[in-house]
């Protein structure tokens, strides 16, 4: 007989690729998602994690019993979805994925508001780049995350996952105080050509829509300093390295080396919750949804200075 736990801790170390990022997802240690594993093993007298540099990868074995996993916890997640439908209210471990502009700028509000209302709800933040949020929730790896897309770079949702608009987030351009640019009431995309950029490491949505939206214009990038957290990026730009487009959200109040001037027309990303088509039914899953919209008119207005 497989035992439920030790298959969630093998679907786990699939989704997320190390034993580490899988114990913290799950809210282990990574000792206890191993000796789950040697377990599962045992069990089933199979191989099911080859050593692989420094990390680990799965036997052709351990993939045949991940598949079987996410058809088992896809029952799971509906018959518990049914149990806390029928009882009405908000309970039971949410597990919530957020990138990091949100999870620092919009979820600490909405996490302590869904305490103080929902005692019985467990709700648990991790911090994940929207383009691996989305896989997550498609696997039942999170049973909601809080993503964003671009204008000219959506973000494709996979059957299976449903989503809603939480609101629209403006981005602006970042300059030091002294820049030619700063004393500027609107700057158009066509005019930044020739400018030192810094921005997000390649890969990143704002990165690829930095690189998308200043070709259009017809210009190439010249990016100097790269970092993965918004206020290192304006630390930068304080600095006098560079400028930057950088989203409100989440980016708190600008030091006094730094300008804000608006866009013409002015970049936007949409933040969307999303959650398996499963789980729609559980009220804890509509009650963070409205949660999320709810608190959204407070975390955009972020202030500039």
């Amino acid at each position: 007989m497989l035992d439920l736990q030790r298959l969630r801790a093998l679907h786990a170390v699939s989704v997320h690729g190390s034993v580490g990022a899988a114990a913290t997802a799950l809210g282990y240690t990574p000792s206890a998602v191993s000796q789950q594993i040697a377990k599962l093993e045992r069990e089933t007298r199979t191989a099911l994690l080859e050593r692989e540099g420094r990390g680990v990868r799965l036997t052709a074995e351990a993939r045949q019993l991940v598949a079987a996993a996410e058809e088992l916890l896809a029952i799971v997640e509906r018959a518990e979805t049914e149990l806390e439908r029928r009882r009405g209210t908000p309970a039971g471990r949410l597990t919530v994925a957020a990138f990091a502009s949100a999870a620092r700028g919009l979820l600490p509000g909405v996490l302590a508001d869904l305490a103080a209302r929902h005692p019985a709800l467990d709700a648990r933040l991790s911090e994940v780049d929207p383009h691996l949020s989305v896989g997550m929730v498609a696997k039942g790896a999170v049973d909601l995350a809080v993503v964003h897309d671009w204008d000219i770079a959506p973000l494709p949702v996979p059957p299976g996952v449903e989503q809603a608009v939480i609101g629209d987030d403006p981005c602006t351009l970042l300059v030091p105080r002294g820049h030619v640019l700063a004393g500027r009431e609107r700057v158009r995309r066509e005019e930044l050509g020739g400018e030192r950029w810094v921005c997000q490491p390649p890969g990143r949505v704002c990165h690829d829509w930095l690189m998308r939206t200043l070709r259009a214009a017809g210009h190439e990038p010249d990016v100097v300093h790269q970092a993965d957290e918004n206020p290192t990026l304006v630390a930068l730009v304080a600095a006098g390295l560079g400028i930057s487009l950088i989203p409100r959200l989440g980016r708190g109040p600008l030091p006094a080396g730094v300008v804000e001037v608006p866009l013409d027309p002015t970049p936007v990303r949409r933040l969307y919750a999303l959650w398996r088509t499963g789980a729609a039914g559980r009220p804890a899953i509509a009650e963070t949804v409205r949660t999320l919209c709810a608190h959204w008119p407070n975390a955009a207005a972020q202030p500039s200075r």
